[in-house]
């Protein structure tokens, strides 16, 4: 019979890194999931931890957790890789055009000097391409900006239908 190993509970954040010699260990994290400070997660290396931290900012890469208890493992969150389009312009017109249609569809964007970067979405894709952007598809960690009321997230899906109505409250 395979033992069961109980979840780590992981109820610090830290301000600064661990102490030299102490455990560590490894969460690589969704942009999605650094929003949610609470359930079970698995480190790199498949130790199960659990998150009760908080309600409050999400995780930040880089920054340190750590369970109750003197020699309590340390824990770094890292951003995980996910499936990422890239946009990019013929002309800064364009590519703001391209963002101002997109933050209209509440798409979480990662918006940089020349590209923007949004998660991959079939009929987001065929709508940028049909506005003329080129699109680039790629795996890498996703830092969305965090909009205009800092750690808001919703908590109930959106048309990506170029009709959607946008008479809902929020």
């Amino acid at each position: 019979m395979v033992a069961i190993e109980d979840p780590l509970p992981l109820v610090h954040r830290c301000p600064g890194p661990p102490p030299d010699g102490a455990p560590q260990l490894q969460l690589a994290l969704s942009a999605d999931e650094r929003t949610r400070l609470r359930g079970l997660r698995r480190s790199r290396c498949g130790r199960p931890l659990l998150l009760q931290l908080e309600r409050g900012e999400p995780l930040r890469p880089g920054e340190w957790l750590r369970a109750e208890g003197a020699g309590a493992a340390w824990v770094r969150v890292e951003a995980a890789a996910e499936p990422l389009l890239i946009v990019r312009a013929t002309s800064t017109l364009a590519l703001l055009q391209a963002a101002y249609h997109l933050g209209n569809r509440h798409v979480a964007l990662e918006i940089r000097a020349d590209e923007l970067r949004l998660l991959q979405d079939p009929v987001l894709a065929a709508l940028l391409e049909q506005r003329g952007l080129t699109l680039v598809a790629l795996e890498a960690p996703f830092h969305p900006e965090r909009g205009a009321y800092g750690a808001h997230s919703h908590d109930h899906s959106h048309s990506h239908d170029p009709s959607h109505d946008q008479s809902h409250g929020h």
